[in-house]
């Protein structure tokens, strides 16, 4: 590998070089941005000789420096899926993103670079404190730009690093990381909560195997924690591709709703409004879905974030702000999913 993976391993030639300004780099200096716990992330300010065009900062995303997160990352190929997004689909698909200036991976799959613009003053979402349907309507209306690129496109079975689904891993997995999070979290959740993953072990085959309405390109983790909103909040970018997949939009769409509203009534008052936004905003991109199937993967795709939450809480550094994350992700989701029925659709 003869490329740098963290801040300390830069050189201000290197930096340079990749944003195009060759020798005309000074220095910089970084600072870690985010609650991300995949990856760690840095905003670079840089310090120019004399070329007011290039940018005052980037973004430079690394591996986690934690050794458990980083594992992970290597078992399920987080990390080539986000380097592969930026190399090959982003620029094309409309999706409001970041600019990727620069991408590497080495052969390991773990080591690996990016420099993003920086789209400072955009603030991330805050996922404990929530968001009500109002201040998602830019992320509802990103997510179908997002699934409209790719939907039901044979072109998806054509990324061999996109097709990673990592289902057997995860029907080895999760039912042991369920324990695991059970214990954990038997003070925090209530007993019906802590059952929803009962529930989704009892049918986990039926879960992972179930084929979609639709199958589309997905971010996989899209909540607001890796959402960039602008400081009017009309607009937003979708940042944090590790779990970029095929699968269901509506599902995605779910796992949105269902971790940012956090209060039980709002959120249930939110969930069609929300889909019929979507499906609204599909058929301006130019698709005619279905909403009657897609609503069934809408009820089902309740259950992703609680997956998720079980999953990641499990695998990566444990960090106070995390645990309660992680709880905040079960339990709204969870209650989304009971409300919804999302257990006897499968």
């Amino acid at each position: 590998m003869t490329f740098p993976t963290s801040p300390e391993a830069m050189s201000a030639d290197w930096l340079g070089v990749v944003l195009g300004q060759q020798g005309r780099l000074k220095g910089f200096t970084a600072t870690k941005v985010g609650t991300g716990q995949m990856c760690d992330s840095y905003r670079l300010t840089l310090d120019w000789q004399d070329n007011t065009e290039a940018p005052a900062t980037v973004v430079a995303k690394c591996p986690s420096h934690d050794d458990a997160s980083r594992n992970i990352a290597k078992l399920t190929g987080t990390y080539v899926k986000e380097v592969s997004w930026y190399r090959e689909l982003a620029a094309a698909s409309g999706v409001p993103a970041p600019r990727c200036h620069h991408s590497e991976i080495a052969d390991d799959e773990v080591g690996f670079i990016l420099i993003l613009s920086d789209l400072a003053p955009a603030r991330q979402g805050d996922q404990l404190a929530g968001l009500g349907l109002n201040g998602l309507v830019p992320c509802i209306d990103a997510a179908a730009s997002l699934h409209a690129y790719l939907w039901n496109d044979p072109r998806l079975a054509q990324m061999p690093w996109l097709a990673r689904d990592n289902g057997d891993l995860v029907r080895v997995l999760f039912p042991q990381l369920y324990l695991g999070f059970r214990e954990r979290y038997a003070a925090r959740l209530a007993p019906e909560i802590l059952d929803v993953g009962a529930g989704i072990v009892a049918q986990l085959d039926a879960y992972l195997s179930r084929e979609p309405a639709a199958r589309t390109l997905v971010h996989g983790d899209l909540r607001i924690d890796n959402i960039l909103f602008a400081p009017d909040g009309n607009a937003c970018w979708l940042v944090d591709w590790q779990t970029l997949g095929r699968g269901s939009g509506a599902a995605d769409l779910a796992y949105l709703v269902g971790t940012s509203i956090a209060d039980p009534l709002d959120r249930a008052a939110a969930d069609r409004p929300a889909f019929d936004h979507w499906i609204a905003a599909l058929r301006a991109r130019g698709i005619a879905p279905d909403p009657r199937a897609l609503w069934d993967d809408y009820r089902i795709g309740a259950l992703s974030g609680y997956f998720m939450a079980v999953f990641a809480s499990m695998n990566v550094e444990r960090t106070d702000r995390g645990d309660e994350m992680f709880a905040v992700m079960a339990e709204r989701p969870a209650r989304q999913a009971l409300a919804l029925g999302s257990l006897d659709l499968l």
